[in-house]
């Protein structure tokens, strides 16, 4: 007997969980992002071409090629949420669009390490594993006892 798992990176779910509002004055974006784990949304920040700094529960990014700058603050439910400044509201969404699959990658990452961990423990041998632009197919076998 085998099991098959299909890994779909999350950012495919689509960019319906990017949100953004422009400020007042031009130059000025917030975006709220489905992101919760602050090491992968720096290592996704990273991932995109940011100079990332943290100061307690503040992230700063810095993109140099076009000056803009973000600051990630979480909100009452642990999401990030970033304050955009240097940057016109389009700009902004492509960023935080690219964040969110890099974010999506890294945790696709996170997921496939914990599976082949702890797949011995429960059992299951991997038996094959395919990988395409889109999805990561794995293959176990269940060990009978």
């Amino acid at each position: 007997m085998s099991v098959s798992l299909l890994l779909v990176p999350l950012a495919m779910a689509g960019v319906a969980a990017v949100q953004a509002r422009a400020g007042k004055s031009d130059g000025v974006c917030d975006v709220r992002t489905r992101m919760r784990d602050v090491t992968l949304l720096g290592e996704a920040l990273r991932d995109t071409g940011a100079t990332v700094v943290t100061s307690g529960e503040t992230l700063t990014a810095v993109w140099g090629e076009t000056k803009a700058s973000a600051t990630f603050t979480r909100d009452a439910e642990g999401i990030w949420g970033a304050h955009f400044t240097g940057i016109q509201r389009d700009r902004a969404v492509e960023l935080v669009t690219a964040v969110d699959e890099a974010y999506g990658r890294r945790v696709q990452r996170a997921v496939l390490e914990r599976l082949r961990d702890q797949a011995p423990a429960a059992g299951l041998r991997l038996e094959s594993e395919s990988v395409t632009n889109d999805a990561v197919r794995l293959v176990f076998e269940v060990e009978r006892a």
